[in-house]
Parts: structure tokens; C-alpha cells; sequence
């Protein structure tokens, strides 16, 4: 008696459920990425420091990035200022610790404060003008940016 083959069964997979875990992956990507608020244009690599502390609520510090250009053809090499996504010069300083203050709830005010991200291999004299230059605009809480050193 021959035997019969049995003809194979051809899987199927189920997709129904495809486009529901697709969207839901969509969802949660959407929802968990944080954007990038500034593009760098500046090269700046922290100091290291032995004891650092993190900020509590980044919506109340302003940053200011002060670092040789990265397009250095374009901007030439000469230390740059650099705030959210442009450069300015010293005198602007005044201006964007005024505007930065003035968008921080009255509440927290007194809060503020200005993180000054220098590269390491920044002549201080920049970093000694800009602080001159917000201490005039009574933004008195200037912290200097640092990254956490080998002990």
C-alpha cells in the first residue's frame, strides 16, 4: 500500500494585528522623544571637575555656549558666543539674560540662573566679560558647566 504525502500546509501569518502594534509604536516614539532644543555651533568640550552637581529644573537655566566655531571657514576661529540657536556679540549679552529672565514665572525668579558652557580650552578673558556682563543685569546666579573627572 503506498503511503500518500500529505500536502503541506502552507502558514499563514496573521498581520491583523500588524498595523495596531505599529501604531502604538508610532504613539509611543511620538510621546518619549525629546527634541534637541539648540544645535550646537560651537565646539565645546567641559572642563572636568571632581564634585558636580546637576541642576534641578532645566527650565530655569539659560545656557550660554561660548566655544571655537565648528564651521571654522565661515565664522573664522575666534572664540563665538552662542545662545538657544545664534551667535551674538558681548554688548548682546544684556539683552538675552533680560529676555531669559523675563520668560521664567514670577514664582520662580528668583530661581534663575545662567550656566556658561565653555570649551576647556577657552581663554577665560571671554568668560570673565560675559559674567560682567550679566552680573549688570542682576543675573547673579552664574554657574560655569563641567563634566564629572576621574578621581
Amino acid at each position: 500500500m503506498p503511503f500518500k504525502k500529505k500536502a503541506k500546509a502552507n502558514p499563514e501569518i496573521p498581520t491583523s494585528a500588524l498595523p495596531d502594534i505599529i501604531f502604538m509604536l508610532l504613539f509611543f516614539f511620538m510621546v518619549s522623544t525629546v527634541m534637541r532644543e539648540n544645535t550646537l555651533k560651537v565646539n565645546v568640550l567641559l572642563p572636568q571637575a571632581n564634585q558636580v552637581q546637576k541642576m534641578e529644573k532645566a527650565n530655569l537655566v539659560a545656557n550660554i555656549y561660548i566655544g571655537k566655531p565648528k564651521e571654522a571657514d565661515q565664522f573664522g576661529t575666534a572664540p563665538r558666543i552662542q545662545v538657544n540657536d545664534v551667535f551674538i556679540n558681548l554688548d548682546q549679552i544684556q539683552q538675552f539674560a533680560i529676555e531669559a529672565m523675563a520668560n521664567v514665572p514670577e514664582v520662580d525668579k528668583n530661581r534663575f540662573r545662567v550656566a556658561i558652557k565653555g570649551d576647556v580650552g577657552l581663554d577665560m578673558g571671554v568668560v570673565i566679560d560675559v559674567r560682567e556682563e550679566l552680573r549688570e543685569t542682576e543675573a547673579l546666579k552664574i554657574y560655569y558647566a563641567a563634566s564629572k573627572g576621574e578621581e
